[in-house]
C-alpha cells in the first residue's frame, strides 16, 4: 500500500472540498452575508436544511450513531470552504457538540443524541466563563445533586446560537471536579440566554445565566472522561477555527488582489506598486503556509501527539496568516477600507472572532514550547 504524504488532500477530503466550495459560494454570497447580520437567528434553516441532507453533520460521526463514519479530518474541507464564503450556521457547535458526546457520553446518550445532531438538530457547547480563561477546566458554574436531580448555577459566556438549539452541553463542576450536562430546549429557555455584542456580526452569541436550572440526573454525561472530553473538544474547536481562518485568508486575499487590478492612481494601477505588491504576495505566501499546517493537523489528528502538536501549530500559524490578510485588505482599500461598506471589514471581524477563540497564537505556542522542551 502506498504512504501517503502528511500534506495533501485524503480522496474524501478532495470530494468533500469540491462539493463544499460549490455549495459554499452559491448559499452564502456577501449580500446575503450582510442580510443575515440583521436577521435574528442569523442564519438560513434552509441551506442547514441542505447541509444535514448532504451528511455533512454526520461526516465525523460513526455508521452506528447515523453518521458517515470517516473522521473530522473529512469535516476540515467543509469549515474551510464555509470560512471561505463567511458562511454563518451552527455547523462548527454541533460538531463539537457530537464529538464531546463522542468521547464523553454514555452509551444511551451517544444512542439517543447523536442520529439527531446527524439528521440536522443543532447543538452548540457552553463552556467558556468570565474569567476567560482558555483551560477549559477551570470552571466556576457548579452543579449540586438534589432529590434525584442536578441543579446548576453560575454563568456562561460566549455560548453560540443558544436559543437555537436542540442540545446545549454545559461545563459545570460538580464534587469538585469537571462534568458536561446536557441541557435541552426548555433548559436553555430557563437560563435566558442574552444576545451579547461581539466583534462578528455574523456570529449569534449569548450570555446563560444557569442558577436554578435543574436537569434529570441523566443529563450527566460520563464524569470520569470529563476533562478528556474537554481536551478534546478543545483541540477540535482548534483544528476546526484554522481551517475557517485559511478559508477565510483566502477569499479575502482573493477580495483585495481584484481591487489593486481594477483601482488605478496616478495613472497606474495600484497593484503595481511595490509597498502594496509585495506585502499582498506575503499574505498569499502566509496563507499557504497556514493551509499546509492546516492540511497536516487534520492528516495526524488521530495520532497521539502528533494530532495536538500539528493542531496547535495550525492554529497559532492560521491565526497570524488571517489576520495579516484582512488587516492588509482594509489598509489597501484607502479610506474606502474603514467603512461598514467595505467587505474586508467583515474578514476582519471574522479573523479576531476565531483568533481568540480557544487561544491566540501565543497561547498556543506557550503550549507547544512546553511540549517540546518538555
Amino acid at each position: 500500500m502506498k504512504k501517503r504524504s502528511t500534506i495533501g488532500l485524503s480522496e474524501e477530503q478532495a470530494q468533500l472540498l469540491d462539493i463544499a466550495a460549490s455549495f459554499c459560494a452559491e448559499k452564502s454570497p456577501v449580500a446575503k452575508v450582510r442580510s443575515l447580520i440583521e436577521d435574528e437567528l442569523g442564519y438560513d434553516p434552509a441551506v442547514w436544511n441542505e447541509m444535514a441532507e448532504l451528511g455533512w453533520l454526520g461526516i465525523a460521526v460513526p455508521e452506528d450513531f447515523g453518521g458517515i463514519g470517516l473522521g473530522l479530518a473529512e469535516a476540515v474541507p467543509v469549515v474551510e470552504q464555509m470560512g471561505r464564503a463567511l458562511m454563518a450556521g451552527p455547523f462548527v457547535p454541533t460538531t463539537l457538540a457530537a464529538q464531546a458526546l463522542l468521547t464523553g457520553g454514555t452509551d444511551a446518550q451517544k444512542s439517543e443524541l447523536l442520529p439527531k445532531l446527524c439528521a440536522g438538530a443543532p447543538a452548540s457547547l457552553a463552556l467558556i466563563e468570565e474569567h476567560g480563561d482558555w483551560d477549559l477546566t477551570h470552571i466556576e458554574a457548579k452543579a449540586e445533586k438534589k432529590d434525584g436531580k442536578l441543579v446548576l448555577s453560575g454563568k456562561k459566556f460566549f455560548v453560540l446560537d443558544a436559543p437555537s438549539v436542540d442540545h446545549l452541553i454545559v461545563s459545570v463542576s460538580l464534587d469538585g471536579k469537571p462534568a458536561l450536562v446536557i441541557l435541552g430546549k426548555d433548559q436553555v429557555k430557563a437560563a435566558a440566554p442574552r444576545r451579547e455584542t461581539v466583534i462578528d456580526e455574523t456570529r449569534r452569541s449569548y450570555q446563560l445565566t444557569l442558577d436554578g436550572v435543574s436537569v434529570p440526573e441523566s443529563a450527566l454525561m460520563d464524569q470520569a472522561k470529563a476533562a478528556a472530553a474537554l481536551a478534546h473538544v478543545e483541540l477540535c474547536a482548534s483544528l476546526l477555527l484554522s481551517a475557517e481562518m485559511c478559508g477565510g485568508a483566502k477569499s479575502v486575499i482573493d477580495y483585495t488582489v481584484d481591487y489593486l487590478k481594477t483601482r488605478k492612481q496616478f495613472g497606474k494601477l495600484i497593484g503595481s506598486y511595490q509597498s502594496l505588491k509585495h506585502p499582498i504576495v506575503d499574505a498569499h505566501v502566509a496563507y499557504e503556509q497556514a493551509r499546509s499546517h492546516l492540511y497536516s493537523a487534520a492528516w495526524n489528528f488521530t495520532s497521539q501527539g502528533e494530532g495536538e502538536l500539528g493542531t496547535r501549530m495550525a492554529k497559532a500559524v492560521a491565526s497570524e496568516a488571517f489576520a495579516f490578510a484582512s488587516d492588509r485588505a482594509i489598509q489597501f482599500h484607502g479610506g474606502f477600507g474603514f467603512t461598514y461598506e467595505c467587505d474586508a471589514q467583515l474578514y476582519r471581524r471574522r479573523a479576531l472572532w476565531n483568533e481568540y477563540q480557544h487561544g491566540d497564537a501565543v497561547h498556543h505556542r506557550r503550549l507547544l514550547a512546553d511540549k517540546l522542551v518538555g
